[in-house]
């Protein structure tokens, strides 16, 4: 990490995606593709954040709404969403994410002189849930510790497979996101 803790994977290329209106961005080295609208088991007595897993390519990868954490609002549904799934090194292991997106914008490089941290006022979302903030296309830009978020959100729940898939009851309901 810099000498501002922003993590250096984000100071190279990174996708750009829309979350409730706000722009987030994440390591495109992180990213394995984009998925449109699928097919979502629901695990019951999950937590909302990960409440479902969908199946990507005969694996089954947890699926995780960035909205919960940031604290943002969760519509009841949508028709045009997209998932980014995401390869990810959580507690030490490689393992397949995926995460919920209104839209998906493109790969871009953030110039490492516009980013900064999150300020310690003046902002709804939890100052650790933010690896740091910049600017992009005119607009400001926000790239989530997933880190951090992972480990606070899916800490120590359930069991998690060397595929980052968490065991799913036989019974739960399909349903598409």
């Amino acid at each position: 990490m810099s000498e501002l803790d922003i993590p250096a994977d984000v100071t190279g290329d990174v996708v750009t995606f829309r979350l409730d209106g706000e722009v987030l961005a994440v390591a495109a080295g992180r990213l394995r593709e984009v998925l449109e609208k699928v097919r979502v088991t629901r695990v019951p007595g999950a937590p909302d954040f990960a409440a479902g897993v969908i199946n990507v390519r005969g694996s089954v990868v947890p699926l995780a709404d960035l909205r919960v954490p940031l604290r943002m609002p969760r519509p009841a549904e949508q028709d045009d969403v997209r998932i980014l799934v995401l390869e990810l090194t959580l507690a030490e292991q490689a393992t397949t994410v995926g995460i919920l997106a209104d839209a998906v914008h493109e790969v871009t490089r953030l110039d490492p002189g516009t980013l900064e941290e999150i300020p310690p006022v003046g902002t709804r979302w939890p100052p650790r849930y933010v690896a740091a903030v910049g600017r992009w296309q005119g607009e400001f830009v926000t790239v989530p510790d997933l880190n951090a978020i992972f480990a606070d959100f899916l800490g120590g729940q359930g069991r998690t497979h060397s595929n980052g898939a968490t065991g799913a009851e036989p019974n739960a309901e399909p349903e598409t996101v």
